[in-house]
């Protein structure tokens, strides 16, 4: 009797996830009793990183509330209240709406799947958070890449944008502070972004989660701040800046041109209404983590410069390897000297359980090869595994190049 397969659907071919996907790898490489170390999830509750007890203490009174049923699909009203006031310290005006999500991934889905058909297409920032190439593969999208110019601090590069846009282009993200490379927008390069977004009635993605990790006192501004009338949706969340990840909030704010929106915005809440309302009582944990005690941010910052600074010293030592220095996240994305930054990848995690990602998973220009790794680590975990990367490639440039 012959078996009939299942045939999954064909959108689903193109999705790759590589942060996830290389752990398939690890897990296995685990089972064999290597000591493993992690520099490959944006994680900082796997880390020694907590999430402030002010905002569970929240949502644990909101549990015995009772604030368990659905909740309005835009979410609770305390909570965009809450977004509104942060997003107007930003300096964000003419606000048109605003909603919370199953984490910032949610928000994101959600607005390109109300914006844009099957073969139209959206900028993407390489490299850039595989999220939105996976998105961009479900829905049947045009692959449509623009470069970061590592040679000048990891910035878009405002020519290769103009020469990408074309009839079927609907938005332009824009990933601020960058993950993977920790480089931060400067302002003259985002008023050119604005600039190509009215002249060609593009909509701007501004994934802002890491906003508040900045550092070096360094400023970081919102795009939407610097015009009032362009289209933006700035996405944040509680999982980084609030060291929550797994509480999966998020929110989307929708400023500009209201006569230009409104359609886009019924769209919008059209797919909020569908899926019926992010997790309830963990609405309750967005006014404390906004608008509460922000000394946890303090004690972030110190920790991730301190690790930038011991990942710069110790990957400079490295023949072969280079990195743009971050200026906030908690990422980093070195070059290597390598042909094939996978394999290099796959062959290190074997050889000394070193989790890195490579940095094929983020987008790349051609004939480059980099890798993403995360700075949350403790100093004693980055010192050993930045060592074990510069023995092993030396090993592996000899034997395999």
């Amino acid at each position: 009797m012959s078996l009939n397969l299942i045939r999954p659907a064909l959108r689903t071919n193109e999705v790759k996830y590589a942060i996830r996907d290389i752990t398939v790898l690890a897990n296995k490489v685990a089972k064999t009793g290597k000591e493993m170390l992690y520099l490959n999830i944006g994680d900082p509750n796997a880390y020694d990183h907590v999430t402030p007890r002010h905002i569970i203490d929240a949502i644990y009174k909101a549990m015995l509330d009772n604030h368990n049923g659905y909740s309005a699909s835009s979410g609770i009203k305390a909570a965009v209240d809450a977004i509104e006031r942060d997003a107007n310290k930003k300096g964000i005006e003419n606000i048109k709406d605003i909603f919370v999500t199953t984490g910032a991934s949610e928000a994101i889905e959600l607005c390109v799947s109300a914006l844009v058909d099957k073969g139209e297409n959206i900028l993407l920032p390489n490299p850039g958070y595989p999220l939105y190439s996976a998105i961009q593969s479900k829905l049947e999208m045009f692959d449509n890449p623009y470069y970061l110019d590592e040679s000048n601090g990891w910035q878009p590069d405002i020519e290769d944008i103009k020469s990408k846009i074309n009839d079927k282009t609907r938005a332009i993200v824009i990933i601020n502070p960058n993950n993977p490379t920790g480089s931060i927008c400067k302002e003259n390069t985002l008023r050119q972004v604005i600039d190509l977004a009215l002249e060609h009635n593009l909509v701007i993605f501004a994934d802002e989660i890491y906003d508040k990790q900045i550092f070096d006192e360094k400023k970081h501004v919102s795009i939407a701040s610097l015009n009032k009338e362009v289209p933006v949706i700035t996405f944040s969340g509680l999982s980084k800046n609030y060291i929550a990840p797994g509480f999966r909030i998020g929110w989307g704010v929708v400023s500009g041109d209201g006569k230009r929106l409104e359609q886009y915005i019924e769209a919008i809440n059209k797919l909020l209404r569908a899926r019926l309302c992010a997790n309830h009582p963990m609405q309750y944990g967005i006014v404390p983590a906004l608008e509460g005690d922000h000394s946890h941010l303090k004690l972030l910052l110190e920790k991730l410069e301190r690790r930038r600074d011991i990942t710069m010293e110790m990957l400079a030592t490295i023949p072969g390897i280079s990195l743009v220095e971050p200026e906030g996240s908690f990422y980093a994305f070195p070059s290597i000297d390598v042909k094939n930054d996978w394999h290099f990848t796959e062959e290190l995690i074997k050889e000394t359980g070193v989790v890195i990602v490579p940095g094929q998973g983020f987008g790349q220009k051609p004939d480059t090869s980099h890798f993403r790794i995360v700075i949350l680590p403790t100093e004693e975990v980055l010192r050993k595994s930045f060592k074990l990367i510069a023995e092993f490639l030396e090993v592996y440039k000899k034997k395999y190049e």
